[in-house]
């Protein structure tokens, strides 16, 4: 008794491992999360025959992993987020191109002045030659050119600093879309382990099940005391129990995995793949790390991070050097402040000038934003190195992981031949009157044990597979 109790501990704990692998996941910066593995299915379709009250409305669309991923960019709303941040980058880059090249402004205005004593001077011939006419309503119209010549590198700095914004923003959708495709990874094996595990307990459920009728008709023959009926009843409730616990995780697997394909409203998201394949041959460890470095976007967002803090500084210490603009205009105005003598009548003119400006004192605040620039440049640079130490760490244990998980499978594969094996010896003795209930009861559980350990190893698998494919930049 005492060993049957702590089977069925091990049981749950098993089956809690089961869901929590596919409910669970790490949360990286711009990771996502959830995953598991699964057991052979005979075809997408046939889940709903494993419950007991199967979904009976909706459109069911059989999805693959790829295609899963590919429907989950398009209905992302994080990548849609993410391409916004990229246009804003664009954008500020356009404006820092424009602020190089010459600005013309248009303006009109309109004054009303109070009325003044015109300011006349009388000539030898007697004529009266009025040089400041009374006139209060005045007009004004100009054109305004200016044009930065000169401003120290500044200008083209910021615009180099904002095209490695918009390159580093550019490889940040890369990043949120390897996030996205690992996220839906884990929540497309998440749903097809639940399954397994449905599956695995309907069996076992059917087992016990054809164990309490067996009792049952022995118990009315007279020959099993009326305990072993109920103890074949409690171990076919628990595994009922154990059922119904899957089959609200497959619910709960499948709502999320709905949720971030972006399936229409009635439309039902079903995995059609297998979890009982190959696990993919991997490279050796230095050599695959050397590739994710080559192809992680983590790396480009922080090298242009770098590399922009780099042009800000450029861009700061440009402020110690002069600068020199062009101006110029074309006024139109009635009257004309630069027609003397003034005139009541429309009156053009024209000004050209070059400027030159020079900051010869700021109280340090070019030199502060420098410094401001380059802490920036190199708290990046420090983030990058400690980026490519977590990298080898990260791909050698996904690449240990599907070793390990492999092994594991096959060793589970033995286990679940073993306790099949067991059962049948158990039920056959059992048959023959020579062994009680209670060694079928643990037959079954540790059967049921072993198929679980299979999920698990196969479920741990997948993930590591997408782990690994996430952490080499694929």
């Amino acid at each position: 008794m005492r060993n049957r109790v702590l089977l069925l501990a091990a049981l749950n704990a098993s089956l809690s491992v089961v869901i929590a692998s596919a409910q669970t996941a790490e949360r990286p910066s711009l990771n996502a999360s959830q995953v598991a593995g699964r057991i052979p299915l005979e075809s997408p379709q046939t889940a709903g025959r494993v419950f007991a009250d199967p979904p009976s409305t909706g459109v069911v669309t059989p999805v693959s992993l790829e295609d899963a991923q590919a429907r989950a960019v398009d209905a992302s709303h994080r990548l849609a987020e993410s391409r916004a941040r990229q246009r804003v980058a664009e954008a500020t880059a356009d404006a820092r191109d424009a602020a190089q090249r010459p600005s013309l402004t248009a303006s009109a205005g309109y004054t009303r002045t109070n009325h003044v004593a015109a300011f006349v001077v009388p000539s030898a011939a007697g004529f009266v030659s009025v040089l400041y006419p009374d006139i209060p309503d005045n007009y004004r119209t100009r054109l305004d050119l200016q044009w930065p010549i000169y401003t120290g590198g500044r200008l083209d700095a910021l615009e180099r600093a904002a095209r490695a914004e918009v390159e580093a923003s550019a490889a940040e959708t890369v990043v949120a879309q390897a996030d996205l495709r690992l996220e839906v990874a884990r929540r497309f094996w998440a749903v097809i382990t639940a399954e397994a595990a449905v599956r695995v307990l309907t069996e076992g459920v059917a087992r016990a099940q054809a164990n309490v009728a067996d009792v049952r008709a022995r118990l009315g023959a007279g020959l099993i005391p009326p305990n072993e009926l109920a103890s074949a009843q409690a171990q076919e409730s628990r595994q009922r129990m154990l059922l119904i616990e899957a089959q609200t995780q497959y619910d709960v697997s499948s709502a999320e995995l709905d949720r971030i394909v972006g399936a229409a409203a009635g439309e039902r998201i079903v995995p059609s793949a297998s979890l009982d394949v190959p696990a993919a041959p991997t490279s050796p460890v230095d050599s695959s790390v050397s590739l994710a470095k080559g192809a992680r976007a983590e790396r480009v967002v922080l090298q242009r991070r770098i590399d922009a803090a780099a042009e800000q500084r450029t861009a700061a210490l440009a402020g110690r050097r002069p600068t020199v603009a062009f101006d110029g205009g074309v006024d139109y105005a009635r009257p004309n402040p630069r027609i003397f003598p003034r005139q009541g009548r429309w009156e053009d003119s024209w000004d050209l000038s070059v400027n030159v400006s020079w900051s010869l004192w700021d109280g340090g605040r070019t030199g502060a934003e420098a410094a401001q620039a380059a802490g920036t440049a190199e708290a990046v640079r420090q983030r990058l190195a400690e980026f490519d130490s977590v990298l080898g760490v990260e791909v050698m244990q996904a690449t240990r992981e599907i070793a390990s998980g492999t092994a594991a499978v096959s060793a589970a594969d033995d286990g679940v031949r073993a306790a099949e094996e067991a059962h049948r010896v158990v039920s056959e003795r059992y048959q023959a009157g020579v062994i009680t209930q209670i060694e079928v009861l643990d037959a079954q559980v540790a059967l049921l044990q072993a198929q679980l350990d299979r999920t698990r190893a196969l479920a741990n698998v997948r993930l590591a597979e997408a782990r690994l494919a996430r952490a080499l930049g694929q």
